[in-house]
């Protein structure tokens, strides 16, 4: 669809038919909103109230731990979590959750995620019909720019009843959650103003992986340039299609793996094996590589990623090793680590496979 909607649209019926246009002509809902010139939040918002669209959404309390509190008598869930470039989609159970301030872990067998609620901005329940008769139910949150932090859908084996009843206990019908556009990232300082020499003696001095952002402050770095920085060190430029060969031999030797995806708001995991990766060439020329297990899904456009990195960080349990992708964001997108628990060394097999994969 060419036609575009301009953001200060405040006519919620013309939106709604542009997206259900946009819809209807194959579009993801991501990419139906930002074909009609809008965030998806906004338009979310938008399908708010009384209308005879195929989607609907109603207001949701900002209580969001509390929200996640009380899924767990709902059963089975799908968490969602994507970025502009990957897709990562894991079944489970929320339960297990701990906060501290405005972060908060959900960590169980099934969901693991990292939450950051003071990127979460508003809040909605989602019903969307589609040409089947069957409808698709989902809580979905967006940050202050009306980009998607997280999605919880709900699947077969979903009491949904439960989850009628926790969207009943947190609707807010006076809520008007409103968006404002993203500022434009702030420049990255030079290499050569860096404190190169300093940055590795840091480095080599980390005895724990989470040390990495309090370095990454200390010294004013930015991730990617802190590779550039260690470059043939403790970092490795990879070829960008890296991530393929890295899947196709994780399943060829059920290697367990974990795989972090990130927005801006939350980063969700996946720890253990992967076994079916399927390349795929969209019509529309998006190039993606997949993987399609049971209860785990992961959809990353390789067409995106702009730079990709292996790196090797110290620890009191020796050397972690990461590969790291990038997209055009200049934001990690997706990293990849074997399966590791603290107090243990990583995994041999692991290293081996991340250590050869091919170089820029």
């Amino acid at each position: 669809m060419n036609a575009m909607i301009d953001s200060s649209l405040a006519d919620h019926a013309a939106i709604r038919c542009a997206f259900v246009q946009a819809r209807a002509d194959g579009l993801r809902a991501k990419d139906a909103a930002q074909a009609i010139g809008l965030s998806e939040g906004a338009v979310v918002a938008a399908h708010v109230g009384q209308h005879e669209q195929p989607l609907k959404a109603q207001t949701l309390k900002p209580e969001w731990f509390e929200i996640l509190l009380a899924l767990e008598p709902c059963g089975d869930l799908m968490a969602l979590t994507r970025n502009e470039s990957v897709v990562h989609e894991k079944d489970g159970v929320y339960k297990g959750f701990s906060r501290e301030g405005q972060v908060a872990l959900c960590n169980n067998d099934d969901i693991d995620l990292r939450i950051f609620f003071f990127q979460w901005h508003a809040g909605f329940y989602v019903t969307e019909t589609g040409r089947d008769g069957k409808v698709m139910r989902s809580l979905q949150f967006f940050n202050k720019h009306g980009v998607a932090v997280h999605k919880i859908y709900a699947r077969e084996a979903t009491n949904l009843q439960a989850l009628e009843a926790v969207v009943t206990r947190f609707a807010d019908a006076r809520a008007d959650y409103q968006f404002v556009p993203a500022a434009a990232p702030a420049a990255v300082a030079d290499d050569s103003s860096m404190d190169a020499e300093g940055l590795r003696t840091a480095w080599a001095a980390m005895q724990d992986t989470h040390d990495f952002f309090g370095m990454l402050k200390k010294f004013g770095c930015e991730r990617q340039q802190s590779f550039r920085l260690t470059q043939g060190l403790y970092s490795e430029a990879l070829h960008l299609n890296a991530v393929t060969p890295l899947l196709e031999q994780s399943a060829a030797t059920a290697l367990p793996i974990m795989v972090f995806v990130g927005s801006k708001g939350c980063i969700q995991i996946h720890s253990g094996p992967v076994k079916q990766v399927r390349p795929m060439l969209s019509a529309g020329g998006a190039d993606w590589i997949n993987v399609l297990d049971p209860g785990f899904s992961l959809h990353l456009r390789r067409d995106l990623i702009t730079s990709a990195w292996l790196v090797r960080k110290p620890t009191s349990d020796g050397i972690v090793t990461s590969v790291e992708l990038f997209d055009a964001s200049g934001d990690v997108v997706a990293m990849f680590f074997g399966v590791r628990h603290p107090g243990e060394p990583e995994l041999t097999a692991w290293r081996d496979l991340a250590e050869n994969l091919p170089r820029a």
